[in-house]
């Protein structure tokens, strides 16, 4: 068992702030990591040692159970160890020194899993997959399953063959970390209770970075907020089921907030068939497809002060048909749009700046440049109760495209400042065809819509 001089010297590497003192104070001073760790067992005194020869699964388990049956954190100092098919108990607390304790998975089944458990956490370790084969049941590298809550801080977790973390039916928190380079998803969360993931990387991931699904509709609670998610591919193709920076499936009540995603090969943000939903204050740069999604079957969407630079589309809220609806769409930027997204649509297509169907509000964005419609209102008779208010669109072919299909309801398209739109600043459509001059004066002769007080800009 360590004493007090025993763990400040294992923990000599780590920055000086993690231990609560400058360059120019006593080390007597209280650490608050230290504290963390007091009475931890030394990996090193079980004869765990990095870099050694064997694989030391067997002793690191039978440490972790002991530690974990005596109450008692578990301290992995600087190094390389080399292990596979780890099982945390309850009550597992290892720590390692950040960026410099390596796990590395060495095959023959998982890396780290634990289930059925209150509490387990982990701590300034590197957990490296080496891009190794997972077993038929190990669907990610790092794994936890009904465990209440789960603490996952300051880790890097890398080379996963499937997801690099996934948590099912499990609480807690992940942040600081750093997840790249898996085969799937970075990091995926199933039916999870309340989960927050803050102030993570996630990069370099084949099929999308952070991942919040349930098997039923119904309230999830997570809160996903100030990651950095970037370079997220679809190598498992469809039309929007992969690809995306964060993807939210029947999962209510999520807040997305503060991120910054870039270079997914679909969409930054992607809420499917989830309720509640409020995506605010991210930054969503050079999507493949739609920057931000929220469709089909969601009641509640807030999309509010959101910067788009660089996406097919910008902003869509859709699928009244599959009973999509009830959104707030405001403060946003978006910009510098293409007419050409990673597949064939036989539908609206691509080029808009931002698109609603039903019982919403479309106040004060600015939309520049996209090379289709700014403002797509409806999409055949999928058109209720919309309010298109104070938008400056500039730079459109098109500033506004409203749908004028028999059935379409309630529109009320006022305050408006369009500019630079060559083909018509408020035009009707039925789907894709134009079938009205142009509206920036009145809609006389289409009763379900109301458009005044419009400028050109």
């Amino acid at each position: 068992m360590l004493n007090r001089r025993m763990i400040l010297q294992g923990l000599a590497s780590l920055p000086a702030l993690r231990l609560g003192f400058s360059a120019g104070q006593a080390r007597a001073q209280p650490l608050p990591i230290a504290a963390e760790l007091r009475g931890a067992l030394d990996a090193a005194q079980a004869g765990i040692v990095p870099g050694a020869a064997d694989n030391q699964s067997r002793k690191l388990q039978a440490l972790l159970d002991a530690a974990a049956a005596s109450g008692q954190p578990v301290f992995l100092p600087a190094g390389a160890y080399e292990v596979s098919n780890l099982d945390l108990p309850d009550g597992t607390k290892l720590f390692g020194v950040p960026g410099a304790t390596r796990l590395t998975y060495t095959g023959d089944g998982h890396l780290i899993t634990a289930r059925d458990a209150r509490h387990v956490a982990l701590s300034g370790i590197t957990l490296d997959g080496a891009n190794r084969w997972l077993a038929d049941y190990a669907d990610a590298l790092v794994s936890f399953r009904a465990v209440d809550e789960v603490l996952v801080s300051d880790c890097e977790i890398v080379g996963s063959r499937k997801h690099g973390l996934q948590l099912e039916r499990s609480g807690g928190k992940v942040k600081g970390c750093r997840i790249t380079g898996a085969a799937d998803a970075g990091l995926l969360a199933i039916e999870t209770k309340a989960l927050s993931i803050q102030d993570n990387d996630v990069t370099d991931c084949g099929n999308g970075g952070i991942l919040v699904h349930r098997w039923i509709k119904g309230e999830d609670g997570a809160m996903v907020s100030g990651n950095r998610i970037a370079r997220i591919g679809a190598r498992a193709g469809g039309t929007g089921q992969h690809g995306n920076g964060i993807n939210l499936f029947r999962a209510d009540n999520v807040l997305i907030s503060d991120n910054q995603i870039s270079d997914c090969a679909f969409s930054a943000i992607r809420a499917n068939s989830a309720s509640n939903v409020t995506i605010a204050t991210n930054q969503c740069l050079r999507s493949g497809e739609t920057a931000i999604y929220a469709e089909f079957s969601f009641e509640g969407a807030l999309i509010a002060d959101n910067l788009v630079d660089g996406a097919a589309n910008g902003i869509l809220v859709v699928n009244l048909d599959e009973g999509g609806r009830l959104s707030s769409v405001t403060g946003n930027i978006v910009r510098n749009l293409k007419p050409d997204g990673p597949y064939s649509h036989d539908g609206a297509g691509f080029g808009f700046g931002i698109a609603v169907e039903a019982d919403s509000v479309v106040s004060g964005n600015v939309i520049e440049k996209a090379p289709k419609w700014g403002l797509m209102l409806g999409w055949g008779p999928f058109l209720r109760n919309v309010v298109a208010s104070a938008n400056i669109i500039r730079d459109c072919p098109v500033g506004i495209a409203v749908s004028v299909v028999e059935g379409a309801g309630t529109t009320l398209i006022s305050g408006n400042v369009i500019g630079g739109a060559p083909d018509g600043a408020i035009l009707g459509y039925r789907w894709n065809d134009k079938a009205t001059d142009e509206l920036i004066d009145g809609a006389a002769g289409h009763p379900h819509l109301t458009v005044e007080g419009n400028r050109r800009g």
